[in-house]
């Protein structure tokens, strides 16, 4: 398995943010995560990735032990997170911003020939190779983005709400590029505010409420749930509610 999270917790103060998640990826996968605004899925990744330290629980990549493991030292292992809102360095070049994502002992000996197969991926990026990052469209941001995670040569890719505040026109474009790089080889943890573009193309989905995971399933499976659209508007299905009662 290349992730496995188990009985997660993750506390800010004494807000809970996350209960006893339990989430898989297995490689060559993608993955996508859904909930409501709130529901926990960044603060997930952030955990996965380091910058945040749960309070119990386990991280285990490709059968290692990363629970404890600093942030920074995780990119080497292959875990490469593009946030959401993209962090470029607005006043460097697109292509220093995608050397920026090269320099890892592991990527660095590959770094040219990386670079390279960005901006076959990517040919507008190419175009744009000495403007500013800071000049560009939205979109085009995203797409540095994506190149700067890739030149890290992930082996797991996360990606928070890649397609957030883009046009539609350009949301197919992000969503094209990430089953491409999917069809490459690379696993994939996708966050998406796009829940129905996120599941039509994912392998498997899993949907947070309230810092759980409470829907595990196919995409199509999720689709066709009844319960899908109240658990994305933070409410407890028909079944529970009538449970309750």
């Amino acid at each position: 398995m290349m992730l496995e999270v188990r009985a997660l917790s993750l506390f800010y103060g004494e807000l809970q943010a996350l209960k006893e998640v339990d989430l898989h990826v297995a490689e060559g996968e993608l993955v996508a995560l859904v909930g409501a605004n709130g529901a926990g899925k960044t603060s997930l990744l952030r955990t996965i990735s380091g910058v945040l330290k749960p309070r119990s629980g386990s991280i285990r990549f490709a059968g290692q032990e990363t629970t404890a493991l600093p942030g920074h030292a995780l990119p080497e292992l292959g875990i490469v997170q593009v946030p959401e809102g993209r962090r470029l360095f607005p006043h460097m070049s697109v292509r220093d911003n995608l050397l920026m994502g090269g320099f890892h002992r592991r990527a660095r000996p590959h770094i040219q020939q990386n670079l390279e197969r960005i901006y076959t991926l990517l040919p507008r990026l190419k175009e744009r190779s000495t403007q500013l990052a800071g000049s560009l469209s939205g979109g085009e941001q995203q797409m540095v983005a994506l190149g700067r995670a890739l030149m890290a040569m992930p082996k797991l890719l996360m990606l928070d709400e890649p397609s957030l505040g883009l046009a539609p026109l350009i949301v197919q474009d992000i969503f094209r590029m990430i089953r491409e790089i999917r069809n490459e080889g690379v696993t994939v943890l996708l966050i998406e505010q796009n829940v129905r573009r996120a599941l039509s193309i994912c392998d498997r989905g899993y949907v947070m409420q309230g810092g759980r995971i409470v829907m595990e399933g196919s995409g199509p499976e999720l689709l066709a749930s009844p319960d899908l659209k109240a658990r994305l508007l933070g409410l407890a299905p028909q079944s529970a509610v009538e449970t309750q009662a």
